[in-house]
Protein backbone atom coordinates (compact mmCIF):
# COMPACT_ATOMS: atom_id res chain seq x y z
CA UNK A 1 0.00 0.00 0.00
CA UNK A 2 1.24 3.50 -1.06
CA UNK A 3 1.38 6.32 1.18
CA UNK A 4 0.54 9.58 -1.19
CA UNK A 5 2.95 8.12 -3.90
CA UNK A 6 1.82 7.66 -6.86
CA UNK A 7 3.11 8.17 -10.62
CA UNK A 8 1.89 11.34 -12.57
CA UNK A 9 1.17 11.15 -16.58
CA UNK A 10 2.12 13.37 -19.08
CA UNK A 11 -1.66 14.70 -18.49
CA UNK A 12 -1.13 15.36 -15.12
CA UNK A 13 1.74 17.66 -15.25
CA UNK A 14 -0.09 19.51 -18.12
CA UNK A 15 -2.63 20.41 -15.93
CA UNK A 16 -0.52 21.30 -13.14
CA UNK A 17 1.50 23.52 -15.67
CA UNK A 18 -1.25 25.52 -17.03
CA UNK A 19 -2.47 26.12 -13.77
CA UNK A 20 1.11 27.68 -12.58
CA UNK A 21 1.18 29.73 -15.78
CA UNK A 22 -2.29 30.70 -15.74
CA UNK A 23 -1.58 32.02 -11.81
CA UNK A 24 1.39 34.17 -12.83
CA UNK A 25 -0.08 35.84 -16.02
CA UNK A 26 -3.26 36.51 -14.11
CA UNK A 27 -1.15 38.65 -11.75
CA UNK A 28 1.36 40.22 -14.30
CA UNK A 29 -2.24 41.48 -16.02
CA UNK A 30 -3.67 42.49 -12.76
CA UNK A 31 -0.46 44.21 -11.40
CA UNK A 32 -0.61 46.89 -14.38
CA UNK A 33 -1.84 50.42 -13.24
CA UNK A 34 -1.62 48.78 -8.90
CA UNK A 35 -0.40 52.19 -8.21
CA UNK A 36 -2.98 53.43 -5.53
CA UNK A 37 -3.03 51.67 -2.27
CA UNK A 38 -6.87 51.35 -2.02
CA UNK A 39 -6.38 49.75 -5.74
CA UNK A 40 -3.65 47.28 -4.17
CA UNK A 41 -4.68 45.96 -0.73
CA UNK A 42 -8.44 46.37 -0.88
CA UNK A 43 -9.21 46.09 -4.76
CA UNK A 44 -10.41 49.65 -4.66
CA UNK A 45 -13.57 48.35 -2.46
CA UNK A 46 -15.41 47.34 -5.22
CA UNK A 47 -15.52 43.70 -4.56
CA UNK A 48 -18.78 41.57 -5.45
CA UNK A 49 -20.27 39.10 -3.17
CA UNK A 50 -19.91 36.14 -4.89
CA UNK A 51 -16.02 36.73 -5.06
CA UNK A 52 -15.65 37.84 -1.35
CA UNK A 53 -17.97 34.63 -0.61
CA UNK A 54 -15.46 32.14 -2.92
CA UNK A 55 -12.70 33.72 -1.31
CA UNK A 56 -13.04 33.65 1.74
CA UNK A 57 -13.96 30.43 1.67
CA UNK A 58 -10.74 29.10 -0.66
CA UNK A 59 -8.24 31.30 2.19
CA UNK A 60 -9.86 28.66 5.01
CA UNK A 61 -9.34 25.58 2.35
CA UNK A 62 -5.34 25.24 3.15
CA UNK A 63 -3.40 23.76 5.94
CA UNK A 64 -5.82 23.57 8.49
CA UNK A 65 -8.55 22.00 5.98
CA UNK A 66 -8.00 20.63 3.10
CA UNK A 67 -4.71 18.03 4.24
CA UNK A 68 -5.41 19.06 8.23
CA UNK A 69 -9.22 18.20 8.37
CA UNK A 70 -9.16 14.92 6.47
CA UNK A 71 -5.90 14.03 8.97
CA UNK A 72 -8.38 15.07 11.59
CA UNK A 73 -11.45 12.84 10.67
CA UNK A 74 -9.07 10.19 9.87
CA UNK A 75 -8.02 9.97 13.60
CA UNK A 76 -11.03 11.20 15.13
CA UNK A 77 -14.25 10.80 13.00
CA UNK A 78 -17.00 13.15 12.04
CA UNK A 79 -16.60 15.06 15.37
CA UNK A 80 -14.37 17.14 13.13
CA UNK A 81 -17.14 18.62 11.68
CA UNK A 82 -18.30 21.13 14.45
CA UNK A 83 -15.22 23.04 13.50
CA UNK A 84 -17.57 23.69 10.20
CA UNK A 85 -20.60 24.11 11.39
CA UNK A 86 -19.72 26.55 14.07
CA UNK A 87 -17.93 28.59 11.32
CA UNK A 88 -21.28 28.64 9.84
CA UNK A 89 -22.74 30.54 12.94
CA UNK A 90 -20.22 32.65 13.35
CA UNK A 91 -19.97 34.27 9.99
CA UNK A 92 -23.75 34.73 10.52
CA UNK A 93 -23.24 36.31 13.28
CA UNK A 94 -20.64 38.61 11.87
CA UNK A 95 -22.90 39.64 9.20
CA UNK A 96 -25.14 40.82 11.36
CA UNK A 97 -23.69 42.60 13.92
CA UNK A 98 -19.53 43.07 13.39
CA UNK A 99 -19.14 43.63 9.42
CA UNK A 100 -21.50 47.23 9.64
CA UNK A 101 -19.10 48.45 12.22
CA UNK A 102 -16.00 47.44 10.38
CA UNK A 103 -17.49 49.05 7.35
CA UNK A 104 -18.82 51.97 8.53
CA UNK A 105 -15.42 53.05 10.31
CA UNK A 106 -13.46 53.07 7.00
CA UNK A 107 -11.14 50.61 7.96
CA UNK A 108 -8.03 49.13 5.90
CA UNK A 109 -7.35 46.75 8.46
CA UNK A 110 -9.01 45.12 11.48
CA UNK A 111 -6.34 46.21 13.64
CA UNK A 112 -7.41 49.87 12.76
CA UNK A 113 -11.15 49.24 14.44
CA UNK A 114 -8.87 49.14 17.85
CA UNK A 115 -7.91 52.47 17.22
CA UNK A 116 -11.80 54.17 16.82
CA UNK A 117 -12.83 52.24 19.84
CA UNK A 118 -9.99 52.09 22.06
CA UNK A 119 -6.33 53.66 21.12
CA UNK A 120 -3.89 53.67 19.18
CA UNK A 121 -1.65 51.35 22.02
CA UNK A 122 -3.76 47.99 21.49
CA UNK A 123 -4.09 49.28 17.16
CA UNK A 124 -0.51 48.67 17.20
CA UNK A 125 0.00 45.34 19.59
CA UNK A 126 -2.91 43.51 18.10
CA UNK A 127 -1.53 44.27 14.63
CA UNK A 128 2.17 43.25 15.73
CA UNK A 129 0.55 40.28 16.84
CA UNK A 130 -1.77 39.40 13.70
CA UNK A 131 1.77 40.00 11.56
CA UNK A 132 3.63 37.38 13.84
CA UNK A 133 0.45 35.04 13.25
CA UNK A 134 0.23 35.10 9.60
CA UNK A 135 4.20 34.62 9.19
CA UNK A 136 4.62 31.34 11.92
CA UNK A 137 0.76 30.01 11.61
CA UNK A 138 -0.55 30.89 8.50
CA UNK A 139 1.76 31.07 6.00
CA UNK A 140 4.15 28.57 7.51
CA UNK A 141 1.12 26.23 8.17
CA UNK A 142 -0.19 26.21 4.64
CA UNK A 143 3.57 25.84 3.29
CA UNK A 144 3.84 23.09 5.81
CA UNK A 145 0.40 21.45 3.94
CA UNK A 146 1.37 22.14 0.79
CA UNK A 147 5.03 20.71 0.96
CA UNK A 148 4.39 17.83 2.87
CA UNK A 149 1.85 16.69 -0.07
CA UNK A 150 3.74 17.31 -2.67
CA UNK A 151 6.97 15.88 -1.17
CA UNK A 152 4.88 12.51 -0.90
CA UNK A 153 3.37 12.44 -4.66
CA UNK A 154 6.43 14.18 -6.80
CA UNK A 155 9.17 12.06 -5.97
CA UNK A 156 12.49 13.80 -6.00
CA UNK A 157 11.25 16.75 -4.44
CA UNK A 158 11.97 16.71 -0.92
CA UNK A 159 9.88 19.11 2.00
CA UNK A 160 12.06 21.90 1.54
CA UNK A 161 11.93 22.09 -2.18
CA UNK A 162 8.52 21.85 -2.50
CA UNK A 163 8.19 24.81 0.14
CA UNK A 164 10.10 26.74 -1.49
CA UNK A 165 8.02 26.21 -4.81
CA UNK A 166 5.22 26.95 -3.25
CA UNK A 167 6.19 29.85 -1.79
CA UNK A 168 7.58 31.18 -4.95
CA UNK A 169 5.05 31.34 -6.98
CA UNK A 170 2.43 32.49 -4.33
CA UNK A 171 4.47 35.30 -3.61
CA UNK A 172 5.30 36.39 -6.90
CA UNK A 173 1.21 37.03 -8.53
CA UNK A 174 0.39 38.43 -4.60
CA UNK A 175 3.40 41.11 -4.74
CA UNK A 176 2.65 41.62 -8.75
CA UNK A 177 -1.34 41.92 -8.46
CA UNK A 178 -2.51 42.44 -4.90
CA UNK A 179 -5.90 42.28 -3.70
CA UNK A 180 -7.57 41.80 -6.23
CA UNK A 181 -5.23 39.39 -7.32
CA UNK A 182 -6.06 37.24 -4.85
CA UNK A 183 -9.90 37.28 -4.96
CA UNK A 184 -9.91 36.48 -8.56
CA UNK A 185 -7.63 33.36 -8.17
CA UNK A 186 -9.53 32.73 -4.98
CA UNK A 187 -12.60 31.84 -6.48
CA UNK A 188 -11.07 29.81 -9.59
CA UNK A 189 -9.08 27.75 -6.77
CA UNK A 190 -12.32 27.30 -4.59
CA UNK A 191 -14.02 25.80 -7.68
CA UNK A 192 -11.01 23.63 -8.15
CA UNK A 193 -11.31 22.23 -4.33
CA UNK A 194 -14.72 21.67 -4.63
CA UNK A 195 -14.32 19.56 -7.85
CA UNK A 196 -11.15 17.71 -7.19
CA UNK A 197 -12.04 16.83 -3.44
CA UNK A 198 -15.76 15.66 -4.29
CA UNK A 199 -13.50 13.45 -7.25
CA UNK A 200 -11.90 11.72 -3.94
CA UNK A 201 -15.68 11.79 -2.13
CA UNK A 202 -17.51 9.84 -5.05
CA UNK A 203 -14.64 7.14 -6.30
CA UNK A 204 -14.68 6.65 -2.71
CA UNK A 205 -18.05 5.75 -1.70
CA UNK A 206 -18.28 3.74 -4.69
CA UNK A 207 -15.08 1.41 -3.35
CA UNK A 208 -16.17 1.34 -0.14
CA UNK A 209 -19.73 -0.13 -1.64
CA UNK A 210 -21.77 2.97 -1.79
CA UNK A 211 -23.56 4.86 1.53
CA UNK A 212 -25.17 2.43 3.30
CA UNK A 213 -21.88 -0.15 3.66
CA UNK A 214 -19.69 2.88 4.32
CA UNK A 215 -22.31 3.54 7.44
CA UNK A 216 -22.58 -0.04 8.56
CA UNK A 217 -18.82 -0.53 8.41
CA UNK A 218 -18.20 2.53 10.40
CA UNK A 219 -18.63 2.77 14.49
CA UNK A 220 -21.41 4.86 16.01
CA UNK A 221 -18.44 6.56 17.56
CA UNK A 222 -16.67 7.23 14.56
CA UNK A 223 -19.98 9.00 12.89
CA UNK A 224 -20.51 10.50 16.02
CA UNK A 225 -20.85 14.72 16.41
CA UNK A 226 -20.85 14.69 20.42
CA UNK A 227 -18.14 13.12 22.51
CA UNK A 228 -17.81 12.40 25.88
CA UNK A 229 -15.98 15.32 28.26
CA UNK A 230 -13.12 13.01 28.49
CA UNK A 231 -12.68 13.23 24.79
CA UNK A 232 -9.10 14.01 23.65
CA UNK A 233 -9.76 15.49 20.34
CA UNK A 234 -12.85 17.69 21.61
CA UNK A 235 -14.74 16.74 24.44
CA UNK A 236 -18.43 18.16 23.83
CA UNK A 237 -18.24 21.44 26.53
CA UNK A 238 -15.47 21.87 24.23
CA UNK A 239 -17.49 23.49 21.41
CA UNK A 240 -18.25 26.85 23.21
CA UNK A 241 -14.06 27.02 22.48
CA UNK A 242 -14.11 25.80 19.18
CA UNK A 243 -16.70 28.89 18.83
CA UNK A 244 -14.18 31.43 20.47
CA UNK A 245 -11.56 30.30 18.13
CA UNK A 246 -14.05 30.96 15.05
CA UNK A 247 -14.83 34.11 16.11
CA UNK A 248 -10.91 34.70 15.83
CA UNK A 249 -10.40 33.38 12.56
CA UNK A 250 -13.21 34.68 10.61
CA UNK A 251 -14.26 37.80 12.11
CA UNK A 252 -10.52 39.13 13.94
CA UNK A 253 -8.33 37.64 11.68
CA UNK A 254 -7.07 39.90 9.24
CA UNK A 255 -6.15 37.74 6.65
CA UNK A 256 -9.46 36.39 6.19
CA UNK A 257 -11.61 39.26 6.91
CA UNK A 258 -9.64 41.87 4.03
CA UNK A 259 -11.94 40.98 1.61
CA UNK A 260 -15.23 41.93 3.06
CA UNK A 261 -13.56 45.42 3.61
CA UNK A 262 -13.05 45.54 0.26
CA UNK A 263 -16.50 44.88 -0.47
CA UNK A 264 -18.77 47.70 -2.82
CA UNK A 265 -21.61 48.27 -0.09
CA UNK A 266 -22.21 46.72 3.76
CA UNK A 267 -25.22 44.74 1.39
CA UNK A 268 -22.56 43.07 -1.11
CA UNK A 269 -20.19 42.35 2.24
CA UNK A 270 -22.59 40.53 4.46
CA UNK A 271 -23.68 38.28 1.50
CA UNK A 272 -20.19 37.05 0.69
CA UNK A 273 -19.92 36.27 4.87
CA UNK A 274 -23.18 34.31 4.04
CA UNK A 275 -22.46 32.72 0.72
CA UNK A 276 -18.94 31.77 2.67
CA UNK A 277 -20.78 29.92 5.46
CA UNK A 278 -23.05 28.24 3.48
CA UNK A 279 -19.94 26.61 1.13
CA UNK A 280 -18.77 25.53 4.90
CA UNK A 281 -21.58 23.13 5.27
CA UNK A 282 -20.70 20.39 2.17
CA UNK A 283 -17.25 20.28 3.51
CA UNK A 284 -18.66 17.53 5.56
CA UNK A 285 -18.76 15.72 2.23
CA UNK A 286 -15.93 16.36 0.30
CA UNK A 287 -13.53 17.27 3.13
CA UNK A 288 -14.34 15.33 6.48
CA UNK A 289 -16.12 12.13 5.17
CA UNK A 290 -12.93 11.01 2.80
CA UNK A 291 -11.15 11.15 6.02
CA UNK A 292 -13.71 8.83 8.26
CA UNK A 293 -14.00 6.17 5.09
CA UNK A 294 -10.38 6.62 4.48
CA UNK A 295 -9.60 4.30 7.99
CA UNK A 296 -11.90 2.06 5.48
CA UNK A 297 -9.62 1.93 2.36
CA UNK A 298 -6.04 2.68 3.69
CA UNK A 299 -5.86 2.11 6.91
CA UNK A 300 -2.47 2.14 9.48
CA UNK A 301 -1.20 5.17 7.87
CA UNK A 302 1.42 6.50 10.20
CA UNK A 303 1.22 9.86 9.61
CA UNK A 304 -3.11 10.95 9.72
CA UNK A 305 -2.12 13.78 7.10
CA UNK A 306 -1.09 12.14 4.56
CA UNK A 307 -4.79 10.35 4.07
CA UNK A 308 -5.44 12.83 1.58
CA UNK A 309 -2.38 12.26 -0.99
CA UNK A 310 -3.27 8.34 -0.24
CA UNK A 311 -6.88 8.15 -1.10
CA UNK A 312 -5.88 10.35 -4.51
CA UNK A 313 -3.16 7.69 -5.26
CA UNK A 314 -5.30 4.77 -4.80
CA UNK A 315 -8.37 6.06 -6.25
CA UNK A 316 -8.10 8.43 -9.19
CA UNK A 317 -7.17 7.66 -12.77
CA UNK A 318 -4.87 9.53 -14.91
CA UNK A 319 -6.12 12.90 -15.13
CA UNK A 320 -8.03 13.23 -12.06
CA UNK A 321 -4.49 12.65 -10.20
CA UNK A 322 -3.42 16.14 -11.78
CA UNK A 323 -6.49 17.83 -10.94
CA UNK A 324 -6.72 16.64 -7.56
CA UNK A 325 -3.27 17.57 -7.33
CA UNK A 326 -3.54 21.08 -9.01
CA UNK A 327 -6.88 21.09 -6.59
CA UNK A 328 -4.04 20.57 -3.59
CA UNK A 329 -1.66 23.71 -4.86
CA UNK A 330 -5.17 25.98 -5.11
CA UNK A 331 -6.05 25.45 -1.62
CA UNK A 332 -2.34 25.80 -0.69
CA UNK A 333 -2.17 29.29 -2.80
CA UNK A 334 -5.23 30.20 -1.44
CA UNK A 335 -4.15 30.37 1.87
CA UNK A 336 -0.55 31.64 1.07
CA UNK A 337 -2.04 34.94 -1.00
CA UNK A 338 -4.60 35.96 1.91
CA UNK A 339 -2.03 35.46 4.49
CA UNK A 340 0.84 37.11 2.69
CA UNK A 341 -1.58 40.22 1.20
CA UNK A 342 -3.26 40.72 4.78
CA UNK A 343 0.70 41.03 6.44
CA UNK A 344 1.87 43.41 3.70
CA UNK A 345 -1.32 45.40 4.68
CA UNK A 346 -1.07 46.10 8.26
CA UNK A 347 3.12 46.35 7.49
CA UNK A 348 1.86 49.02 5.33
CA UNK A 349 -0.84 50.96 6.70
CA UNK A 350 -0.73 50.41 10.24
CA UNK A 351 3.12 50.74 10.94
CA UNK A 352 4.80 52.37 7.55
CA UNK A 353 1.74 55.18 6.81
CA UNK A 354 1.75 55.96 10.28
CA UNK A 355 5.31 56.71 10.57
CA UNK A 356 5.39 58.34 7.64
CA UNK A 357 2.11 60.06 7.09
CA UNK A 358 2.98 61.63 3.05
CA UNK A 359 4.31 58.90 1.89
CA UNK A 360 3.06 58.25 -1.39
CA UNK A 361 0.97 55.68 -2.93
CA UNK A 362 3.78 54.31 -4.66
CA UNK A 363 5.65 54.06 -1.94
CA UNK A 364 3.20 52.44 0.02
CA UNK A 365 2.67 49.53 -2.78
CA UNK A 366 5.98 49.06 -2.87
CA UNK A 367 6.77 48.57 1.06
CA UNK A 368 3.83 46.21 0.88
CA UNK A 369 5.15 44.47 -2.43
CA UNK A 370 8.81 44.42 -0.02
CA UNK A 371 7.13 42.65 2.62
CA UNK A 372 5.38 40.16 1.20
CA UNK A 373 8.32 38.73 -0.41
CA UNK A 374 10.14 39.07 3.70
CA UNK A 375 7.32 37.13 5.09
CA UNK A 376 6.88 34.65 2.29
CA UNK A 377 10.68 33.59 2.97
CA UNK A 378 10.14 33.75 7.08
CA UNK A 379 7.38 31.31 6.49
CA UNK A 380 9.28 28.78 4.22
CA UNK A 381 12.32 28.83 6.48
CA UNK A 382 9.54 27.94 10.04
CA UNK A 383 7.57 25.26 8.03
CA UNK A 384 9.31 22.10 8.09
CA UNK A 385 9.52 22.94 11.96
CA UNK A 386 5.66 22.09 12.08
CA UNK A 387 6.47 18.49 11.71
CA UNK A 388 6.99 18.28 15.55
CA UNK A 389 3.47 17.91 16.52
CA UNK A 390 1.10 15.32 16.03
CA UNK A 391 -0.97 16.23 13.34
CA UNK A 392 -1.49 19.41 11.18
CA UNK A 393 -4.66 20.57 12.71
CA UNK A 394 -3.91 19.98 16.41
CA UNK A 395 -1.42 22.59 15.36
CA UNK A 396 -3.23 25.31 14.27
CA UNK A 397 -5.98 24.97 17.16
CA UNK A 398 -3.82 24.57 20.01
CA UNK A 399 -1.73 27.47 19.06
CA UNK A 400 -4.77 30.05 18.37
CA UNK A 401 -6.33 28.77 21.60
CA UNK A 402 -4.02 30.28 24.22
CA UNK A 403 -3.39 33.72 22.25
CA UNK A 404 -6.61 34.46 20.70
CA UNK A 405 -9.12 34.60 23.09
CA UNK A 406 -9.03 38.00 25.44
CA UNK A 407 -8.39 39.20 22.19
CA UNK A 408 -11.66 38.34 21.00
CA UNK A 409 -13.12 39.52 24.38
CA UNK A 410 -11.59 42.81 23.50
CA UNK A 411 -13.52 43.12 20.14
CA UNK A 412 -16.81 41.44 21.49
CA UNK A 413 -16.99 42.96 24.90
CA UNK A 414 -16.13 46.92 23.30
CA UNK A 415 -18.94 46.26 20.79
CA UNK A 416 -21.67 45.67 23.08
CA UNK A 417 -20.32 47.34 26.58
CA UNK A 418 -19.73 51.14 26.11
CA UNK A 419 -18.15 51.38 29.33
CA UNK A 420 -14.83 49.36 27.82
CA UNK A 421 -11.90 52.15 27.85
CA UNK A 422 -8.80 52.34 26.16
CA UNK A 423 -6.48 51.44 28.85
CA UNK A 424 -9.03 47.96 29.72
CA UNK A 425 -8.58 47.43 25.46
CA UNK A 426 -4.69 47.55 25.70
CA UNK A 427 -3.45 45.77 28.85
CA UNK A 428 -6.48 43.16 27.91
CA UNK A 429 -4.30 42.29 24.56
CA UNK A 430 -0.95 42.61 26.75
CA UNK A 431 -1.96 40.44 29.79
CA UNK A 432 -3.81 37.73 26.89
CA UNK A 433 -0.09 37.78 25.34
CA UNK A 434 1.96 37.43 28.41
CA UNK A 435 0.10 34.58 30.20
CA UNK A 436 -1.27 32.99 26.65
CA UNK A 437 2.21 32.26 24.96
CA UNK A 438 4.30 30.72 28.03
CA UNK A 439 1.45 28.61 28.86
CA UNK A 440 0.90 27.44 25.26
CA UNK A 441 4.87 26.81 25.12
CA UNK A 442 4.83 25.10 28.96
CA UNK A 443 1.74 23.07 28.27
CA UNK A 444 1.89 22.23 24.52
CA UNK A 445 5.54 22.04 23.44
CA UNK A 446 7.79 21.94 26.61
CA UNK A 447 5.70 19.68 29.04
CA UNK A 448 6.03 21.82 32.13
CA UNK A 449 2.15 21.19 32.33
CA UNK A 450 2.55 17.46 33.10
CA UNK A 451 5.82 17.39 35.02
CA UNK A 452 3.98 19.92 37.26
CA UNK A 453 1.46 17.50 37.97
CA UNK A 454 -1.39 19.91 36.42
CA UNK A 455 -4.44 18.34 35.75
CA UNK A 456 -4.77 18.04 31.78
CA UNK A 457 -6.97 20.39 30.35
CA UNK A 458 -8.15 20.54 26.48
CA UNK A 459 -7.17 23.18 24.48
CA UNK A 460 -10.74 23.98 23.89
CA UNK A 461 -11.10 24.42 27.82
CA UNK A 462 -8.24 26.38 27.96
CA UNK A 463 -9.76 29.05 24.94
CA UNK A 464 -12.80 29.49 27.15
CA UNK A 465 -10.41 29.79 30.43
CA UNK A 466 -8.39 32.42 28.44
CA UNK A 467 -11.98 34.48 27.12
CA UNK A 468 -12.37 34.57 30.52
CA UNK A 469 -9.66 36.02 32.13
CA UNK A 470 -9.44 38.53 29.21
CA UNK A 471 -13.00 39.70 29.86
CA UNK A 472 -12.07 39.81 33.31
CA UNK A 473 -8.87 41.84 32.97
CA UNK A 474 -10.46 44.21 30.61
CA UNK A 475 -13.39 44.76 32.94
CA UNK A 476 -11.44 45.61 35.87
CA UNK A 477 -9.05 48.02 34.48
CA UNK A 478 -12.12 49.76 32.70
CA UNK A 479 -13.75 50.33 35.91
CA UNK A 480 -11.02 50.90 37.71
CA UNK A 481 -10.06 54.05 34.95
CA UNK A 482 -11.83 56.80 33.59
CA UNK A 483 -14.89 56.22 31.19
CA UNK A 484 -14.05 56.53 27.37
CA UNK A 485 -15.19 59.58 25.57
CA UNK A 486 -19.01 57.78 24.58
CA UNK A 487 -19.51 60.62 21.85
CA UNK A 488 -16.15 59.54 20.13
CA UNK A 489 -17.34 56.03 20.19
CA UNK A 490 -20.94 55.86 19.69
CA UNK A 491 -20.56 54.77 15.94
CA UNK A 492 -18.14 51.37 17.08
CA UNK A 493 -20.50 50.54 19.78
CA UNK A 494 -24.14 48.22 19.44
CA UNK A 495 -27.12 50.28 19.97
CA UNK A 496 -30.77 49.67 18.92
CA UNK A 497 -30.72 52.43 16.33
CA UNK A 498 -27.55 51.34 14.59
CA UNK A 499 -29.09 47.64 14.42
CA UNK A 500 -32.17 49.04 12.58
CA UNK A 501 -30.42 51.11 10.32
CA UNK A 502 -28.44 48.57 9.52
CA UNK A 503 -31.09 45.92 8.67
CA UNK A 504 -33.16 48.91 6.93
CA UNK A 505 -35.44 47.50 3.55
CA UNK A 506 -32.98 47.63 0.61
CA UNK A 507 -35.89 47.33 -1.55
CA UNK A 508 -34.96 43.48 -2.36
CA UNK A 509 -37.06 40.97 -3.17
CA UNK A 510 -37.42 38.56 -0.18
CA UNK A 511 -34.86 36.09 -1.62
CA UNK A 512 -32.24 38.24 -2.31
CA UNK A 513 -32.74 39.39 0.75
CA UNK A 514 -29.74 38.86 3.47
CA UNK A 515 -32.24 38.25 6.55
CA UNK A 516 -33.95 35.43 4.68
CA UNK A 517 -30.81 34.17 3.48
CA UNK A 518 -29.55 33.86 7.02
CA UNK A 519 -32.62 31.92 8.09
CA UNK A 520 -32.27 29.34 5.65
CA UNK A 521 -28.46 28.82 6.12
CA UNK A 522 -29.57 28.36 10.14
CA UNK A 523 -32.24 25.77 8.94
CA UNK A 524 -29.47 24.01 6.59
CA UNK A 525 -27.04 23.88 9.38
CA UNK A 526 -29.12 22.66 11.91
CA UNK A 527 -30.50 20.04 9.55
CA UNK A 528 -27.22 18.84 9.13
CA UNK A 529 -26.22 18.94 12.38
CA UNK A 530 -29.36 16.78 13.88
CA UNK A 531 -29.43 14.12 11.27
CA UNK A 532 -25.87 12.94 12.54
CA UNK A 533 -26.17 14.18 16.12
Amino acid sequence: MTQGRFDLQLLDYAIIVIYFVGVLLHGLWVSRGHEDSEDYFLAGRNLPWYLIGFSLFASNMSGSSFVGLMGASYDNGLVVFNYEWTATLVLIFFALFMLPTFLRAGLYTIPGFLETRYDRRSRVAYSAFTILAIMFIDTAGALYAGGLVIANVMPGIGLWGAVAILALVAGLYTILGGLEAVVVTDTVQAVLLIVGAGAIFVFGVDAVGGWSAMTDKLSADQMSLVKPASDDFLPWPGLLGVLLLGFYYWTLNQFVVQRTLGARNLDEGRKGALLAGLLKLPNLFIMILPGVFGLLLVPGLENPDLVFPTLAAELLPVGFRGLILTALIAAIMSSLDSALNAASTLVSVDFVKEMYPEIGDNALVTVGRGFTAFAMVVGAVYAPAIRSFENLFEYFQSVLSYVTPPIVAVFLVGLFWKRANRHGGFWTIVAGLVVGVPLFLGKEVFGVWTALGLPQLHFTYMAVLMFVFGTGVLGAVSLATAPPDYDRIAEYTFTRDIFRQDLQDLGLPWYADFRYQAVALVVSMAAMILYFW
